[in-house]
């Protein structure tokens, strides 16, 4: 792997976490408005520059009743990065997996998407992703004031999160002094821009606007942002080995896999994210408060690219064996070799993905005697439109394929024919796999109230209850085109030229060369009939659910020490219906539903004992059950069946499926951390959790009954589970106490070690997001309005689930991610920004199958900005 020595550098830095001078900006920002689930540590909104961030997202840390870390504004508008993705994953425990080379969707305690819990003000957000992870990358810093990551459960919670709940917050304006605003503007650069021939340099601008009117019991706040970001890509992936079918090569009596083929890309395009967020307060009297707000935030990615397959070098049964030559055999495997008389495709593509995410809500808080009342209605929405179009050409005449795929990021290979000239390749074909739409609708109500007592330990009590209906959706459709006499000219083309990848034709113009190729309608999916696996593949699912909780605040005295928290339960019960399409022995498809429903009962506790008066030292400890819901596609009821028709056959049934009745992934899990604030900004913290998780969810060959019938289906199913257990440290700190100028620096540091005896079902893999090791090194400085920041963050390999097929895992290889960030106030009001993102030029690393020779490699590249902010 690259960049080793980067690696042991991060990871040599942790153990200083155990000496007196290794600050935190991993946990860079602190909301300053009350977190979900009851915490009302911090009242103070406004906040400028690192210093006063790290110390607002102390305080809310040390004052919140469960375990938490937190992100926290520099100033109206301005998160630490660009996304809240961004901030969340140099928090401690926690990282991100990357989407287009930016963090996207949240990895915890070495566990994955699956485990995230995700909401916006405390209310449950749906999702443009086929199953319930949130994207981060959708939520801009102008839209937000900081987030709240959850790491212990509080019955006011909204369930759903094993790992951990993220709640990311909005401003509040009436907590604010006055008009304020802000507008910044950026330009972005991206070198490997040059590589593929695409513009290098795009936009990205953003702004909010917070008054209050009406002698201040009107707020009102309104956050535009919007950037146009280079998609850029180069790529080699490796297809996978024949690995019962293959045949001796070098004649010493063992078999040599051979590999089924290769695919590179090179990919040229644009991720254009917007959104928009208002919010409105209403200070209606004394005793209520009002609040209405809305999000929405659209995201669309338009990404032509160039790809190359070679998929003649199986040798199934040996019928290439004399077509072979100079072959490298490792470990049994192929790695390199010479072949003769080989086809190879070139694939002018593109793929568009759409996605509309929208979040609303209505608020009331009041006084009724003693008593503080909530309630709130909500509404979110989510949408996914996806096309992958290919315009792609066979060769005319077979040529020589030499390769050698090594591992180790080790790729390169070579083809005797030209393919920069389209003189190489037969006639085109129009192929449509697929046009794909998800769509995602969440509704809730909540009602809460909570009254002050006085009942031995007990400070204050709140009950409460949450509805919620959820339905989710995904259909597609395919086609192919390919007229008889179809040509698309030389002059349609260019050919990009990247040093280790194929000469590669690309259209200059897709649509419309699609449309002149192919007519006028050949990139519309309307009026075209779904095909059986289409309605196969398209499903609904249907979900409703209820929870009660009750939860007392606790504030007393124990074995001499003083004592806070709470302990509580949450009741809740699911209905869930999927729907779908079946098909026995090839028939035409049918509908099929199944469905479950559960009860669910989770108690929690959180205690934290001051072990002096001004609590700086802190043991905390938390109890709790928690639970994880079932992926949302993995709920469908679709289904393809084989059965032995003979008369009186009593073999079984052969498929795979979806499983409607797939029930929540269950925790019982314990935490225990100590944590001193030693200084303003300061802290050092060693914390230790334990999660026993039941019905392990995963894909595997299930036996089950259908329609009274035997059967043996490939599905996912409610599994053994296991335990996840871990260590988390860290250590920050500001060095005030320098003499000038070094007392503007400050630093932040942390490490997790993740282990579990889960392991998936697919390839005996660990658990999916389980990084046995992460964290990252912050080093900051902050005197006279010049700011500075170098981050990098570490994460061993770790398993995920790049695509949307459930049953695709692949291992992600070790990253060391590494950014800088300058400001300076050039006058009170006017910053300049440059950024430097991805310094080292990490790539990104699938290692499928297990096997260290087959790997997919994506580069992305650096990324740089140069911008402006101005505060009125």
């Amino acid at each position: 792997m690259q960049q080793k020595t980067l690696s042991v550098l991060v990871r040599s830095l942790f153990p200083l976490l155990a000496l007196p001078a290794i600050p935190a900006l991993a946990q860079q920002s602190a909301p300053a408005e009350p977190p979900a689930g009851g915490d009302t540590a911090v009242q103070q909104v406004v906040v400028s520059g690192i210093r006063a961030s790290v110390r607002s997202a102390l305080s809310v840390k040390e004052n919140s009743n469960s375990m938490v870390e937190v992100v926290a504004s520099e100033d109206i508008g301005k998160l630490p990065d660009t996304t809240i993705a961004e901030s969340l994953a140099r928090l401690p425990g926690l990282a991100a997996g990357l989407d287009r080379g930016n963090a996207s969707q949240i990895v915890a305690r070495g566990m994955g998407e699956r485990f995230i819990g995700a909401t916006l003000n405390g209310r449950e957000l749906a999702s443009s992703e086929p199953n319930r992870a949130v994207r981060f990358e959708q939520f801009p810093s102008e839209s937000l004031s900081g987030a709240i990551v959850y790491k212990t459960q509080n019955a006011d919670l909204v369930e759903g999160g094993v790992a951990t709940t993220i709640d990311l917050q909005t401003v509040q304006p009436l907590k604010y002094n006055g008009r304020q605003a802000s507008l910044k503007a950026d330009a972005l650069y991206y070198p490997l821009a040059k590589d593929v021939d695409a513009q290098t340099v795009r936009p990205r601008l953003g702004g909010i606007w917070i008054d209050q009117f009406a002698n201040r019991s009107v707020g009102a706040a309104v956050a535009f942002s919007y950037q146009k970001q280079p998609s850029i890509e180069e790529r080699k992936n490796h297809w996978g080995f024949n690995e019962d079918h293959s045949a001796d090569l070098n004649g010493d009596g063992k078999v040599d896999k051979t590999p089924w083929g290769f695919e590179d890309e090179l990919k040229s395009g644009t991720n254009e994210r917007s959104s928009v967020l208002g919010k409105l307060e209403w200070k209606a009297s004394p005793d209520a408060l009002i609040t209405a707000d809305l999000y929405f935030a659209r995201n669309k990615i338009r990404e032509p690219s160039v790809q190359h397959w070679t998929g003649d070098v199986g040798n199934w049964d040996g019928w290439q064996t004399g077509n072979y030559s100079n072959v490298d055999i490792r470990d049994g495997y192929v790695t390199g070799a010479t072949v003769k008389d080989v086809s190879l495709t070139t694939h002018s593509t593109r793929w568009i993905q759409n996605m509309d995410n929208f979040a609303g809500g209505l608020n009331g808080k009041f006084n009724v005697g003693d008593w503080k009342v909530e309630a709130d209605v909500a509404t979110s929405r989510a949408s996914r439109a996806s096309q992958w179009a290919d315009v792609r050409n066979t060769t005319a005449n077979n040529g020589t394929l030499s390769w050698a795929f090594t591992g180790n990021e080790q790729q390169s290979y070579s083809y005797s024919q030209d393919t920069g000239n389209l003189a190489t390749f037969g006639a085109p074909q129009l192929v449509i796999d697929n046009d794909g739409h998800v769509h995602d609708r969440l509704d809730s109500a909540q009602l809460s109230g909570a009254l002050p007592l006085d009942l031995g330990p007990v400070s204050r009590i709140k009950i409460g209850a949450r509805f919620a209906d959820r339905e989710k959706s995904y259909r597609q459709t395919t086609w192919n085109i390919s007229p008889n006499n179809a040509a698309i000219p030389a002059s349609a083309y260019t050919t990009i030229n990247v040093p280790g990848y194929f000469p590669a034709l690309m259209l200059n113009d897709f649509e419309g060369t699609v449309s002149s190729t192919f007519g006028p309608g050949a990139l519309d999916a309307g009026g075209r009939t779904p095909t059986a696996n289409d309605l196969l593949a398209g499903w609904r699912v249907k979900e409703r659910t209820s929870a009660l909780y009750a939860q007392a605040d606790l504030d007393g005295e124990m074995f001499g020490l003083k004592y806070r928290g709470n302990a509580g339960v949450r009741v809740l019960h699911t209905s869930q219906t999927g729907e779908g399409m079946e098909s026995v022995n090839g028939a035409a498809p049918t509908a099929v539903s199944g469905g479950a429903s559960y009860t669910k009962a989770l108690p929690s506790m959180n205690l934290i004992f001051g072990l002096d008066e001004e609590q700086k030292h802190q043991v905390r400890f938390s109890l709790a059950r928690a639970m994880s819901r079932a992926p949302m596609d993995e709920m469908r009821a679709s289904r393809q069946i084989s059965m032995d028709t003979t008369p009186g056959s009593q073999q079984p049934l052969t498929g795979s499926a979806g499983n409607p009745g797939l029930l929540p992934m269950m925790a019982n899990q314990a935490d225990l951390a100590y944590q001193w604030y030693f200084d303003k900004g300061s802290l050092f913290s060693a914390a230790l959790f334990y999660k026993q998780i039941g019905s392990y969810i995963g894909i595997t060959t299930d036996t089950t009954t259908i329609g009274n019938r035997q059967a043996v289906i490939t599905r996912s199913i409610n599994g053994e589970g296991g335990y996840v257990r871990g260590l988390e440290l860290v250590y920050q700190h500001a060095f005030t106490r320098l003499p000038a100028p070094f007392d503007g620096l400050g630093v932040a540091a942390n490490w997790s070690y993740n282990e579990s005896d889960i392991h998936e079902y697919t390839n005996d893999y660990p658990m999916e997001g389980l990084m046995r090791n992460n964290g990252g090194v912050t080093l900051w400085y902050e005197k006279n309005g010049f700011e500075a920041r170098l981050s990098a963050n570490y994460h061993s390999p770790f398993v995920r689930m790049p695509r949307w097929t459930a049953g695709y895992m692949a291992e992600n290889g070790e990253e060391t991610y590494v950014t800088a960030n300058f400001s300076y106030y050039l006058t009170p009001q006017l910053q300049l920004r440059v950024g430097l993102d991805n310094i080292t030029n990490q790539k990104v690393v699938y290692t499928q199958n297990a096997n260290a020779y087959m790997q997919n490699v994506m580069e992305y590249g650096r990324r740089y900005n140069v911008g402006l902010s101005y505060k009125f």
